[in-house]
């Protein structure tokens, strides 16, 4: 895109600046009558000692060059930067350009860097490590939150449950007040948090935008695709303190710990019957309900759990 800059005998944008350097973001543009060095004499002829365009003649991007204490400022809104390329990104904000197009999805960026941070949701790649606890993160702005779950500093004032930041304090608090502000426009089915909208929408749209390196697989939610590279790498990070047996995922360890502790916190609500796992209570409600989800495919015999069709086709074996 070019860079327009204004007529002669416009004061105000005569003030706007345009000179190479390096750096950062450093200031807006020198008030009138206060040329800084360099800036001497007519300011639409020169700008920062570097001839600038006349009246409506536009300035290709690639023109910009970088001099040692020197400015560039946006003619858009006055912002100053001394790196020719902080300058030419920061345009992209007005200009709406996304050069960038993910190769795999189609959506673009403003940033090359912002697109290198997109493909690891299709690779499944996580470069930043937690110290602490070794849990992987695809960015490092992910692992700096994600640090903070070690110590929790903002507390819920219902339960007293800490939180990383506020805004998972306000989210976690609607688990109080029952409120689901996100509704899906397909089904109606309503959600506390945004982003559990957006996981639940591909079952309508089947759309599965993570895949896996190894296999091919793809899967629509990349901690599907995360937990499931465990099983190529064969990595079991959740180990059980008791007997020292290993698994992929948290939730596995979590079902296995009870058979240590003998709880069993899923009851029945038609009988006294407790169960250590909520699959096993579903399993059992079945026998109230007389539910059999399980249809043999070969004739029309129908069983309340799966194992027991499984004997059944046994039978057809011998047909």
């Amino acid at each position: 895109a070019s860079l327009f800059l204004p007529a002669p005998g416009n004061e105000e944008a005569a003030r706007e600046t345009l000179a190479g350097g390096s750096g950062g973001d450093v200031s807006r543009s020198p008030e009138p009558g206060k040329a800084s060095e360099g800036q001497q004499g007519n300011p639409m002829e020169e700008r920062g000692g570097e001839s600038a365009p006349r009246g409506g003649e536009t300035m290709d991007r690639g023109e910009a060059t970088a001099r040692p204490g020197r400015l560039y400022t946006c003619p858009e809104c006055g912002k100053s930067f001394t790196q020719s390329s902080h300058f030419l990104r920061h345009q992209t904000v007005h200009t709406g350009e996304r050069p960038y197009p993910c190769a795999d999805c189609g959506k673009s960026y403003r940033q090359n860097s912002d697109l290198v941070s997109h493909r690891r949701l299709h690779t499944g790649e996580e470069p930043f490590h937690c110290a602490e606890c070794g849990k992987r993160f695809r960015q490092s702005s992910e692992l700096i939150l994600h640090q903070r779950s070690h110590t929790r500093p903002c507390r819920c004032p219902d339960c007293g449950k800490g939180f990383r930041t506020s805004s998972d304090v306000a989210q976690h608090r609607r688990t109080h007040t029952g409120e689901r502000p996100h509704p899906c426009p397909d089904c109606g089915r309503r959600f506390s948090v945004r982003s559990t909208l957006v996981n639940h929408r591909r079952v309508h749209t089947a759309e599965r935008p993570f895949a896996c390196a190894e296999c091919g697989r793809r899967f629509a939610q990349s901690s599907t695709l995360n937990r499931h590279r465990r099983l190529h790498a064969g990595e079991r990070p959740y180990r059980c303190l008791e007997c020292g047996k290993a698994f992929s995922r948290s939730s596995n360890l979590l079902t296995h710990q009870v058979l240590h502790t003998g709880e069993r916190p899923f009851r029945c609500p038609r009988c006294p019957k407790r169960f250590n796992q909520r699959a096993n209570l579903l399993t059992h409600q079945r026998t109230h309900t007389g539910e059999r989800p399980h249809q043999c495919p070969r004739c029309p015999k129908r069983f309340s759990q799966r194992a027991n069709l499984r004997v059944h086709q046994r039978l057809h074996q011998g047909d």
